[in-house]
């Protein structure tokens, strides 16, 4: 690869973000980790860096409306970055109303002269040209409501009915539109180093928002500004967290003192969070799959403050191999899955998944539950948490695992806020993106009987 073919920013924000784009598409690789990135190393000021953000989730997550509106001006084929180029300056033409539609066109066309030729730059302004003439086509036109839905929304058709096969089409195309709503920005307070209070004001003196969630006490919402860049953030004040993966931790709920295995446990955010709640009292072992993750856990705890927390490069399935039997107080089994819930984050989650996919994931949750069950204490707890939103990943596993578990019962989620413990039903939580405006999530938990009671 050529040293041109990688330059991502030049200055210029609609150029930055096709690329961003292209190699999203290309390498697979994850949007969020791909601007945040570019972001960081460029320096990119705080202007700049939200059109680019926008435009960039914006573009990705709304790509299968935009080729449906693009369609009609196409005539024959073209090149696949003239396209992403096509998609990128319709979505700011067609979404974003603070942008004039002409100056859109007219950075479309510039860009395409640098990257191709007049040619091309031609063609671009004449189809970009006759949509400001003619408009879009309505979604109305779509007469199948599953294929309307996937297009209003940009999910693909497989993922629209298996979520209106789950839960209902009102409920599915609720949750479908609130995938393409940015998410708000949230953070962690650590309680062992600062009141909500004394976070605030850290956070307020450098000049960002942060006002307290009414969901969940440890949590603020925080606007205008990047929290990892702030003196409380350095100072181990906060952890950059969505309010939805705060639940698991508070469902553990383990006292100080405590034995608590965390077994997937990489970046350590959940595991940080359980050790907050024990006052940095007791032993956590973070395990994980992965042994280069562990550093993430390792550099977190080390900026928290916190010192009760071990890690071992364990796959969580062999865990009985290696760790004593019937030994923890509690277990979280933050399981891999599909990561359904957190589209609006990762939008790129919609076009690489695939159906089959998902097929293999309730094998290895279950494979954990059951590795998490042999070393647990007896009258132990077990947490299970997902952020998907599939029903076989959540409410299926936690069937399967039962049927199989008969020393283990489905038990009440304790010490979480009102309006979350209103919805949990047979000792399982589902929280939709639509409910609260976080992540899509899943809890369920457990206690070990002995025996086969």
């Amino acid at each position: 690869m050529s040293k041109k073919s990688v330059v991502i920013w030049d200055g210029n924000v609609r150029d930055a973000a096709l690329s961003i784009l292209l190699a999203v598409d290309k390498n697979q690789a994850y949007s969020n980790l791909l601007l945040n990135e570019t972001i960081k190393r460029h320096k990119i000021e705080a202007k700049d860096r939200a059109l680019l953000t926008e435009i960039t989730y914006g573009t990705l997550q709304y790509k299968m409306t935009l080729d449906y509106y693009l369609e009609p001006f196409i005539r024959g084929s073209v090149d696949h970055w003239v396209r992403w180029l096509l998609r990128l300056s319709l979505y700011q033409m067609h979404y974003l109303t603070r942008i004039p539609p002409h100056a859109a066109v007219n950075e479309a066309v510039e860009i395409a002269k640098r990257r191709g030729h007049k040619g091309i730059a031609s063609m671009v302004n004449g189809i970009l040209r006759s949509i400001l003439r003619q408009g879009v086509a309505s979604t109305a036109d779509i007469k199948d409501p599953i294929e309307r839905l996937a297009i209003e929304t940009s999910h693909p058709e497989w993922l629209v009915q298996r979520f209106v096969d789950n839960y209902g089409i009102e409920v599915a195309a609720e949750m479908l539109h609130e995938n393409n709503v940015p998410p708000v920005q949230t953070v962690r307070v650590n309680m062992t180093k600062a009141s909500v209070e004394q976070a605030i004001a850290s956070i307020e003196a450098e000049g960002l928002s942060a006002q307290r969630s009414e969901l969940m006490p440890e949590c603020l919402y925080v606007t205008n500004g990047q929290p990892a860049r702030t003196k409380a953030f350095q100072d181990g004040l906060i952890t950059i967290q969505d309010e939805s993966s705060m639940i698991p931790a508070n469902v553990l709920h383990p006292s100080p003192g405590m034995r608590v295995l965390d077994m997937c446990a990489a970046p350590g955010g959940k595991t940080t969070h359980i050790a907050e709640i024990m006052k940095n009292e007791g032993s956590i072992l973070a395990t994980d799959l992965h042994p280069h993750k562990l550093d993430l856990i390792d550099h977190n705890t080390d900026r928290l403050g916190i010192d009760i927390v071990e890690t071992a490069p364990i796959d969580g399935r062999k865990a009985p191999d290696f760790l004593q039997l019937e030994s923890f107080d509690a277990i979280l089994v933050d399981a891999p899955c599909s990561g359904l819930g957190v589209m609006r984050r990762k939008p790129d989650i919609k076009y690489t998944k695939r159906e089959e996919d998902l097929a293999s994931l309730q094998k290895i949750q279950l494979a954990l539950l059951d590795a998490a069950t042999k070393v647990l204490k007896i009258d132990g707890k077990l947490v299970y948490s997902t952020c998907t939103v599939d029903k076989r990943e959540n409410e299926g596993t936690v069937e399967a695992f039962l049927t199989t578990h008969p020393e283990m019962e489905a038990i009440q989620l304790e010490s979480l806020p009102t309006k979350l413990a209103e919805k949990q039903a047979n000792g399982m939580l589902q929280v939709f993106p639509q409910d609260f405006g976080s992540d899509g999530f899943f809890v369920a938990a457990f206690r070990k009987k002995g025996g086969s009671n």
